[in-house]
């Protein structure tokens, strides 16, 4: 089950994770059918064009520019950004960049400023990729953002497709089980990312990734979006094993909540930011750090059940 895996969303997650608002209370979501993203045959054959396809790649190989072997740089973990944002950011409920363009700039809780689509670049970089970001006025940045800005042209500002992100599945009565989801693990993810999760590398020798680690130290790090469980759990839903999509899911949604439990069990990374959530009541609720406004534990904001 290549979570994250061959292939940054109104973004998430985590880096990365599911549409996260803020208080833009204005947004509206449309509710026709899923948002699907262009493809690489319709990008433009002009300047504008080469741009964008440069963007593209970017999202599509990260690894092979600023992985450990990268023409760039070495300052990422050997994943891609295509492992968190499906197929280049296009597929429905794949944390697709479908609403990023018509929102952004945009307050977001987390870091409790307004921010551009390069700052959540940046982020991405630093937390999923567990890596440096690149400078905002470097070549790299400004192809990733206009790609990320072609993907969504058309969508109407202010308003997020159906589809866009991450799909919040209905929570637990329980706390997600981590050994229920080793069971699923073994069932579903193991011929992709291995039994002990470390993923599969390519045929290179440039230490890329054909399908990530779920964890370990060179997975995403715990301030990653796909930390959170709630956003992991609805990317496995409609995502995992690889090839499925929301119109075919394989797992139940309580296999998803175990298995990410499972997965965000394991080792990651321990980086954090101090900065973030500086209003603790605006936490989400599977935010597995402390301080909180409300008197649950790290362990029930983690895996729940979440009620008081």
């Amino acid at each position: 089950m290549p979570i994250l895996l061959n292939s940054i969303a109104l973004l998430v997650i985590a880096g990365l994770g599911s549409c996260e608002t803020g208080n833009n209370d204005n947004i509206v979501f449309t509710d026709t059918s899923c948002w699907i993203g262009p493809g690489l045959y319709n990008i433009p054959e002009n300047k504008t064009g080469d741009t964008i396809r440069f963007g593209r790649a970017l999202i599509a190989n990260t690894s092979a520019y600023f992985g450990p072997a990268g023409t760039i740089s070495h300052t990422t973990n050997g994943m891609n950004c295509q492992n968190c944002h499906l197929d280049a950011g296009t597929k429905p409920w794949g944390n697709n960049y479908g609403g990023v363009a018509a929102n952004y700039p945009l307050f977001r809780a987390r870091s409790g400023t307004i921010e551009t689509i390069e700052k959540r670049v940046s982020d991405c970089f630093e937390r999923s990729l567990n890596g440096t970001a690149p400078d905002t006025a470097s070549a790299a940045m400004k192809a990733i953002v206009a790609y990320i800005k072609w993907v969504g042209e058309g969508v109407a500002k202010k308003t997020i497709p159906r589809g866009t992100g991450i799909q919040k599945i209905k929570k637990l009565d329980r706390a997600a089980d981590a050994q229920k989801g080793r069971q699923v693990f073994i069932s579903y993810c193991t011929n992709c990312h291995g039994i002990n999760g470390a993923g599969l590398k390519d045929s290179s020798g440039n230490g890329n990734y054909q399908y990530p680690p779920l964890w370990g130290k060179n997975s995403y790090n715990m301030s990653a979006g796909l930390y959170r469980i709630s956003n992991l759990a609805g990317f496995v839903k409609n995502n995992m094993p690889n090839t499925i999509s929301y119109k075919n899911p394989v797992l139940s949604d309580e296999e998803a909540w175990d298995v990410a439990a499972y997965i965000n069990s394991q080792e990651h990374p321990d980086k954090k930011w101090s900065t973030d959530w500086p209003d603790i009541s605006k936490k989400p609720f599977d935010h597995p750090f402390g301080p909180y406004a409300d008197s649950l534990t790290e362990k029930q904001h983690k895996y729940g059940p979440w009620k008081q």
